[in-house]
């Protein structure tokens, strides 16, 4: 028996092999936290620590053959101990500041040459205390904080490191960084030009080694230019990150090409020792052209935000007591009425006040055939107007339009920083540090073995150059750039980026029914009518009180009610539970309506409607009850069809390993009837929202990764808790918002493209990083030994960076 008293935690639970302990010195704390699991993890007796901040819950297993309990014990308690001891810089002080709303900036940044450039802004915006979370990318030029500075703060912060920042809050914002992208690929690919022509003729020369000195003065005179015009970006660079006490792949350009330069000038003056004019004129050039290529890769990686913005137009057609007049699209306000010709793009999101067209919207949707749009109906910006003239009313403007938020999701995916790209990143922040080191202790080595200056100098410059953090910072963006805008081409649009990386790792895919597997367009085909009431009255009752209902049965009822031609009433009362049914007075009367759980734990006795709802049933056909002032009125019978593409995605997935099964609020005898003709043999019936949640969490228990796809207000606790959720874009705004990727149009075939997606994702991240760590692996020591020259390294270094996100472009494919 265990006669240790903790003094640091509270011992809550216990088993042969797992223990879970509460501790005040964890909770709320993330860095505490990491350093007792770091602490931790380095006893190989302990297998796996589990915490849970907001509780200061830890739960621990191990091996008590290698470490009994008791040992354990005494072990957590001089740990904790210690940790307390240690101020944290997470702690109550920090907190204080964001007890106010917090707010997210997203920005565009110009002027990173490299990763490095990334990590270091990134670096100085988290040490800000009013900055929560920073994330900076390279690969898309953006960067995300959150936190309590404005945008003007940032921009400030960015701008004292020598970058510039840009809004991206409108589509027309997002238009104009495009054309900037285009004009700084121009201005990239004009400095290379120019570089190189000046450069091969005293590259020329120099491997002629040459004794007549108007050549080695030609050479100085075509090198000055290079260095201090095409060049000019990395000492400017270089300098200011000497005042940060920080350096990146500019200052290692910087030191090598000015070691060069700055050595070749007092040997051209007194007329001896080795000139570098040739190596300080080829390391720009090559270093040039691979910024070049880089930007010109980095553009094609972002084909898809491209054409989401290129949906919007530029103008509108603004009606005003009937008069017409152009406005750009900013200036388009919330009720301006619209007209759109036929042809033409609808400028932004609005409802059809007059007119019949169709309108097509397969680039927003994904659905190929064009929708018909009449009166009332919802229109979305970017998409193509058909035959007809609308006039529409705008009813959501810049980023709260449809197609702006569907930029904005893809720009969060490609900008998410990957669990995998978190250990790179630490990586990175010591590369440049420890290669600058290395080029010393290369030219220090060669001195001390009796090599001439020259020889040593040289080696040290090609250390410099050799190395490439770039082609590590890019091997994870790259790919998730061009996965997420793959997958945004193929329908699926990812909220999370994480989530692209973890799709990959599914064996559990749980379904809901209605309006998932089925295609959530069902009709009432069956009425059962215990009351006196005529049928008519039945359907008018059933549909007032479900008119309020956003669930798919209440809108097959209300369609039903509008086919009979009737007049729906005004509901006095109304109240949802949510996945089980409604109550609602219409009328003077009391209607209660939904499942047959529902209904009995109201008090009533539908033992009369049992027979026919069971044929319903067992026609696949959904049972909804309805009681009228607490006696049983009658039962519907609503009919939804399975989706085309229902069978082929759950077919793909099985043979793919995936465990799938289904779990809806639905019949027992529907459910299984539905799954039947799906493939689906587990099946999980009369399901509660909080029994969803308890089902995704035992297969989480359990170690598996589990996937949630669904539609519905009741599916959201499910679908935010999975480890990934995927939403049916035609379902609720709710369970989109919980979800990390949306598949668009319904189409759950896409599920498996987008498991196949991450798949492929992971795969090229994991050959990039492998390439880029084998290169520098490889390359470093092969300089330090002598055995390359500047020029070859500095070609082979930017060549690197381009092979990473060629191979990321593989994903397109």
């Amino acid at each position: 028996m265990d006669t240790h008293t903790p003094t640091h935690y509270t011992l809550v639970h216990q088993l042969s092999r797992r223990i879970r302990i509460i501790s005040p010195v964890l909770k709320n704390d993330a860095e505490r936290s990491t350093i007792f699991e770091i602490i931790l993890k380095k006893r190989p007796e302990i297998k796996k620590v589990r915490s849970v901040l907001a509780l200061g819950s830890v739960v621990i297993e191990f091996d008590p053959a290698g470490l009994p309990k008791k040992n354990l014990f005494i072990l957590l308690d001089a740990v904790l101990g210690n940790i307390a001891q240690r101020q944290s810089s997470s702690h109550a002080p920090h907190k204080k500041i964001f007890d106010g709303a917090l707010q997210e900036i997203d920005l565009a940044v110009e002027g990173m040459s490299c990763a490095s450039c990334a990590l270091l802004i990134e670096m100085v915006l988290k040490r800000d205390e009013r900055v929560k979370h920073a994330s900076v990318n390279f690969g898309t030029s953006t960067l995300t904080v959150h936190g309590q500075l404005s945008k003007a703060d940032v921009d400030e912060k960015v701008a004292g490191l020598g970058y510039k920042t840009y809004a991206m809050d409108t589509l027309s914002q997002r238009r104009n960084l495009i054309d900037k992208e285009h004009l700084r690929i121009a201005e990239a690919k004009r400095r290379f030009i120019w570089s190189s022509v000046l450069s091969f003729p005293v590259v020329a020369v120099g491997m002629a080694m040459p004794t007549t000195r108007w050549l080695h003065w030609m050479q100085f005179a075509l090198t000055t230019p290079v260095v201090f015009w095409a060049g000019r970006s990395f000492f400017i660079k270089a300098w200011r990150l000497a005042k940060q006490r920080t350096a990146n792949m500019d200052s290692l350009i910087a030191l090598g090409v000015g070691s060069a330069y700055g050595y070749s000038l007092p040997s051209l003056l007194r007329r001896s020792g080795h000139l570098y004019f040739e190596a300080a004129a080829a390391i720009i050039s090559f270093v040039l052209l691979g910024r070049f290529l880089e930007e010109r890769a980095k553009g094609k990686a972002g084909e898809a935000i491209r054409q989401l913005v290129d949906l919007q137009p530029q103008t509108a057609t603004r009606i005003t007591d009937d008069k017409e007049t152009i406005v750009g699209i900013d200036d388009i306000i919330i009720d301006d009425i619209l007209l759109v010709r036929p042809g033409e793009k609808i400028p932004t999101d609005g409802i059809v006040v007059q007119g019949l067209s169709t309108v097509d919207e397969s680039m927003v949707t994904g659905e190929s055939i064009p929708v018909i749009k009449d009166i009332g109906n919802k229109v979305i910006g970017g998409c193509v107007n058909g035959s007809g003239v609308l006039r529409i009313r705008a009813t959501a403007v810049g980023m709260d339009t449809v197609l702006a938020g569907i930029v904005h999701m893809v720009d969060q995916a490609q900008s998410t920083k990957l669990p995998i790209q978190k250990q790179v990143d630490k990586i990175s922040a010591v590369f440049v540090p420890s290669v600058m080191v290395l080029s010393a202790l290369t030219m220090g080595g060669w001195l001390l073995a009796g090599a001439s200056f020259s020889f040593a100098f040289g080696n040290a410059i090609t250390v410099l150059l050799i190395a490439c953090p770039c082609a590590l910072g890019l091997a994870t963006p790259a790919a998730i750039m061009v996965g997420a805008g793959q997958a945004a081409r193929e329908g699926i649009y990812i909220r999370n980026g994480e989530s692209l990386e973890t799709a990959a790792k599914l064996n559990v895919i749980v379904f809901d029914k209605t309006g998932t597997i089925t295609e959530g367009k069902p009709k009432v085909t069956d009425l059962v009518k215990l009351s006196r009431l005529s049928e008519d009255k039945i359907i008018l009752l059933a549909a007032s009180a479900e008119h309020n209902s956003e669930h798919f049965l209440g809108k097959a009822i209300v369609a039903y009610a509008r086919e009979h031609s009737l007049e729906l009433q005004e509901c006095s009362y109304f109240q949802s539970a949510t996945g089980r049914g409604i109550e609602a007075e219409v009328d003077g009367k009391k209607l209660l309506l939904g499942n047959h759980d529902w209904l009995v734990d109201q008090g009533v006795n539908v033992e009369g409607l049992l027979t026919a709802a069971s044929q319903f049933a067992e026609q696949g056909k959904t049972p909804v009850f309805m009681a009228i002032n607490g006696k049983a009125a009658a039962v519907f019978g609503i009919a939804d069809k399975a989706r085309p593409q229902a069978i082929h995605a759950i077919r793909h997935l099985q043979k793919l390993g995936i465990e799938t099964l289904m779990v809806t609020g639905d019949t027992a005898k529907t459910a299984h009837y539905i799954a039947a003709k799906v493939g689906i043999e587990t099946v999980i019936a009369n399901a509660k929202p909080d029994e969803k949640l308890a089902i995704i969490r035992q297969f989480q228990a359990e170690g598996k990764n589990v996937g949630m796809i669904g539609d519905g207000i009741n599916d959201a606790p499910a679908l935010a808790a999975a480890n990934v959720g995927f939403a049916i874009g035609t379902g609720t705004d709710i369970a989109i918002e919980s979800a990390d990727m949306t598949l668009v149009q319904g189409d759950i075939s896409r599920v498996t493209s987008a498991i196949q997606l991450s798949t492929d994702t992971i795969r090229i991240i994991k050959q990039n990083l492998f390439w880029a760590f084998a290169y520098n692996v490889v390359a470093i020591p092969v300089a330090s030994l002598g055995k390359l020259n500047p020029m070859i390294a500095s070609g082979a270094m930017a060549l690197s960076s381009v092979s990473v996100i060629v191979n990321s472009l593989r994903l397109n494919k």
